[in-house]
């Protein structure tokens, strides 16, 4: 009888628990989840080229008009064409943190210290104008509950001096 339960016991672990510890089954998805159709072989294909050529334009040092999808330079343009306000622009952090990478450790130093250090000064001047509201607010506060005592401590003096 023994040997009996405990081989239950042995086989049952084997086919249901050791089987989910070596190969765990994944939840279910959400009712809410809609399963996307797989790709055809062409369309992979596809996939697998623009990743590569944005792959292949991410290693130039210069970020350019090569980095956005569907921006191809024109055979006739040499050089792209900008406007005043592409010139006027600055890059963007994440374009600044990018071509630092690109550079190695000794550029990416000085990038991310920069960024650490906008940031601190941008909370430091968020905290500084909240603690000045914060005080103006105080203030309006206590000059509200002010007010009204004045009034009434003067129209109690008016009301004793007549009675003298």
């Amino acid at each position: 009888m023994k040997v009996r339960v405990v081989y239950r016991k042995v086989s049952d672990y084997i086919r249901y628990d050791l089987k989910e510890i070596v190969l765990p089954s994944s939840l279910p998805d959400p009712p809410h989840f809609v399963k996307r159709r797989k790709l055809t072989w062409h369309e992979r294909f596809l996939v697998l080229k623009e990743a590569s050529r944005l792959y292949a334009a991410s290693w130039v040092r210069d970020i350019g008009p090569e980095l956005r999808p569907n921006d191809y330079k024109k055979h006739g343009d040499e050089e792209p064409k900008k406007t005043v306000q592409e010139t006027e622009k600055e890059p963007s952090v994440l374009e600044d943190l990018a071509v630092a990478a690109r550079g190695g450790m000794e550029t990416l130093r000085p990038a991310l210290h920069r960024l650490y250090m906008t940031r601190a000064s941008q909370y430091k001047d968020a905290l500084t104008s909240f603690i000045q509201g914060y005080h103006e607010g105080l203030q309006q506060v206590m000059q509200k509950k002010e007010e009204p005592e004045v009034p009434a401590d003067e129209a109690d003096k008016s009301k004793k001096q007549p009675d003298l």
